[in-house]
């Protein structure tokens, strides 16, 4: 295999497993812990099938590793053609259509809309800077995926280069259409044995009339512990205030002198501010403030559609306002009038307010639109024990296997859970955690990946630990991730610590890495509105079909960045009493590895100074002949 070439039971158990489901047409949910090599296990009975297949993960590094690690060697291996590539949505491709209007300033969105929105004449110099280094770019770029851009664009800059589902005319009614990088794209998805994509646009396949992805005979879901959410999204909707500016700069591009795209931006300024005082908030009706703003911004909607109808001028740009209008006014009657089937809520990214609305149980409708049509293989090294149940598999038509892992953990560490400290809630937990810390790091010399389930914790222990001990610490926000696990690999007695977003992903096998802090059992928020909703639904059961596994399934995510290869050794570390003493422990310690158990801190720091001075000790010269 990639990387080892040894033999692993546990992957050729799995291959086998995939191998059946395909050739009877049965679901398959695999569990498949660290180090069995589950993407080989799938990919290649995929590969020998000759079925046309998707694969969909969760995550970008995911996509990565696939495509430019797993699928050419196993093109290598098995020596046979194996075409392979990645789709990703139209946004993530440069437009064509709108370089070529930058280059004619003629207007369609580019350079000068986007000149025109800018805040500041301090911004918008950025963005022209942004814009001119990007139509550089296209001039280079073989694929226009801005995955290739050597600099991260604002999004006003992107928004002038590039265009959405719900604007794209199609290329059949572009003039650019022949030359489309997104097209392109689509039209070697379509050549591909097996398709890379993410899993929110395989749901938006499933969810929407478009055909997004080409015709397939089966699909994967990795990391498939996240779909249920990702799946809820795609099948929701989401309004902003910035829908309506950007609706009203397309009105702008397709109508000369327009007489009311002033008045669709301003819409969106009213719809932002009623929003704003309901940030948080689970809505079961629209209260009376969003009733009245939502009054005014269908009446805008229906003024720029008639205008842009009647208008005369350049068709494309006439189509592609038509249709954000028509998705604008088609999201905001499901947000404002919503089914028994969705929730509806207020939240707030980045100083704005989004209108959202997501279903709240997506079994029913994965069932209906996906299961019951293409055979499917859901893996993940922690899957939670009621997945099937949440995401609607048809009980008659799937199977269940964990093929457990290839490592022998209880000689490899320990899991250690600090019984004796106060429980998160009571006085002093904090500065208990953050000595904790302290000590453990210190004994193995840095070495640590410390994990938090707030931004606030995490800076509050990095600067105690620091004083303390005098160690480096990283911390996630301060470089791009990317570079901080580099640095942090690079650096053995350094440390890293990091929030939510590096519970899981994170690959540090070796020395560098010898203790996994988790300051505590990483429950879900009481107030996340769609867990709310779901909270609602299932009354006294909540707790073990919602809290208890989304948590169980992140504990095992975190423990699991500690043993990446079959030489590594260390300690888990739970900083959180619960995980000893609670009624529900053993749901959330069935899903961690098998290490050797234990709450005596003297036999952490014991065993974690045995690794720190492994690592110290000098190497062997070899012998001088």
């Amino acid at each position: 295999m990639p990387g080892g070439g040894e033999e692993r039971a546990g992957q050729f158990e799995m291959c086998e497993a995939v191998a059946s489901a395909l050739d009877e047409g049965r679901h398959l949910v695999v569990a498949a812990g660290t180090g069995v090599g589950k993407s080989m296990a799938y990919l290649a009975p995929l590969a020998a099938n000759g079925k046309k297949a998707v694969v969909a993960t969760a995550t970008k590094a995911l996509q990565d590793q696939l495509m430019n690690k797993d699928l050419p060697f196993l093109a290598e291996a098995l020596g046979v053609p194996l075409k392979f590539a990645v789709l990703k949505g139209r946004s993530n491709y440069v437009c064509r259509k709108k370089l070529a209007d930058i280059a004619g300033e003629t207007g369609g969105g580019g350079l000068q809309q986007q000149l025109i929105a800018a805040e500041s004449a301090a911004e918008a110099a950025r963005v022209r800077e942004e814009i001119t280094k990007l139509v550089a770019w296209s001039d280079t770029t073989g694929d226009g995926d801005r995955a290739g851009l050597g600099f991260e664009p604002s999004v006003r800059a992107w928004e002038a280069v590039s265009v959405s589902g719900r604007e794209c005319p199609g290329a059949a009614n572009c003039p650019a259409g022949s030359e489309c990088f997104a097209e392109q794209a689509r039209d070697r998805a379509a050549e591909s044995d097996v398709l890379v994509v993410n899993h929110h646009l395989y749901c938006l396949h499933v969810f929407t009339d478009a055909d997004i992805l080409p015709s397939h005979d089966a699909a994967v879901f990795d990391e498939a512990h996240t779909l249920e959410d990702i799946a809820a999204g795609a099948a929701g909707v989401s309004i902003t205030g910035g829908r309506f500016r950007h609706a009203a700069r397309a009105v702008r591009a397709a109508v000369r002198r327009s007489e009311t795209a002033s008045g669709l931006e301003e819409a969106g300024l009213i719809l932002r501010e009623a929003l704003a005082s309901h940030c948080g908030t689970l809505l079961a009706s629209p209260p009376d403030d969003l009733v009245e703003a939502v009054a005014v911004c269908r009446g805008r909607l229906d003024a720029s559609s008639t205008e842009v109808r009647e208008a005369e001028g350049d068709e494309t740009r006439r189509a592609m306002a038509r249709r954000l209008i028509a998705a604008l006014a088609e999201d905001l009657a499901r947000v404002s009038d919503p089914d028994n089937e969705d929730a509806v809520w207020v939240e707030e990214s980045k100083g704005n307010p989004i209108w959202r609305s997501a279903a709240v149980d997506v079994g029913p409708m994965l069932r209906e639109l996906l299961w019951a049509h293409t055979p499917a293989v859901l893996t993940s090294a922690t899957v939670p024990f009621n997945l099937a149940d949440r995401l609607g598999l048809p009980d008659d038509a799937h199977d269940s296997l964990d093929v457990g892992s290839p490592f022998d953990y209880r000689s490899c560490g320990l899991l250690y859970c600090a019984k004796h400290l106060p429980s998160p809630k009571q006085p002093g937990w904090k500065q208990a955690v953050q000595q904790e810390i302290s000590r453990m790091a210190a004994a193995a010399g840095g070495r640590t990946l410390a994990l938090f389930t707030s931004y606030g914790a995490m800076r509050n222990a990095a600067d105690a630990v620091r004083e303390s001990t005098g160690l480096r610490i990283y911390c996630q926000g301060d470089l791009p991730n990317r570079e901080l696990i580099s640095r942090f690999a690079a650096e053995e007695e350094s440390c890293l610590f990091a929030t939510m977003t590096m519970w899981q992903g994170v690959d540090v096998p070796g020395r560098s890495l010898s203790l996994v802090v988790m300051d505590r059992i990483p429950f879900p928020r009481p107030d996340e509105p769609l867990l709310v909703a779901r909270r609602n639904r299932l009354g006294a059961h909540a707790f073990g079909r919602i809290d208890a596994p989304r948590a169980a399934t992140l504990l095992a995510q975190g423990a699991g960045r500690l043993i990446r290869s079959a030489r590594d050794r260390g300690v888990v570390a739970v900083l959180d009493s619960r995980l000893a003493t609670a009624r529900y422990r053993h749901d959330l310690l069935r899903g961690l590895p098998p290490l050797r158990r234990t709450i005596d801190p003297g036999e952490v720091d014991e065993f974690l100074t045995g690794i720190r001075l492994s690592a110290e000790a000098p190497h062997p010269q070899p012998a001088k002949h």
